[in-house]
């Protein structure tokens, strides 16, 4: 494998402060109580981490449909098909309260990842992009993992 390049490596890092944030205002009362008080209630605990996964899942069914666009026979078809996925997921799958809505996510980002890998076989997507991939998903998961389970 290649090395990720600096631009999505630090752009995907970024990406993660939003799950890393709800996970610590999760774990922390007073971080949580300041967090309230000076960003609002949606911006802490589980709450930010389901409102933008919701949106990074749907952000990444534009990037796989991108991918797509590259395929130029049967499997361009299977590809846009296969890119909605994360968003009707995340639309679908997301309501229902914190709980249920953090463990959905979960298994949005690892069907997810599953998707990235059949992008990844088919050629379409960048050599370097199972390794960005699978931290940030792991990181992803593992935050969501505090919301939904502890």
């Amino acid at each position: 494998m290649t090395t990720i390049p600096r631009a999505p490596l630090i752009l995907g890092l970024a990406g993660l402060i939003p799950f890393l944030w709800g996970a610590l205002t999760y774990l922390s009362p007073a971080l949580q109580a300041w967090g309230a008080a000076a960003l609002g209630p949606r911006f802490v605990g589980p709450y930010v981490q389901i409102a933008y996964g919701q949106i990074i899942l749907a952000f990444m069914s534009g990037v796989l449909w991108g991918f797509a666009t590259k395929a130029d026979d049967r499997r361009a078809a299977t590809g846009y098909a296969l890119a909605v996925l994360p968003a009707l997921w995340a639309f679908f799958m997301t309501g229902g309260g914190p709980t249920g809505a953090a463990i959905n996510l979960i298994f949005g980002f690892l069907g997810l990842l599953m998707l990235d890998a059949a992008f990844a076989s088919w050629g379409l997507a960048p050599v370097w992009w199972m390794r960005l991939r699978l931290l940030l998903t792991a990181v992803v998961t593992l935050c969501l993992a505090v919301g939904a389970f502890l």
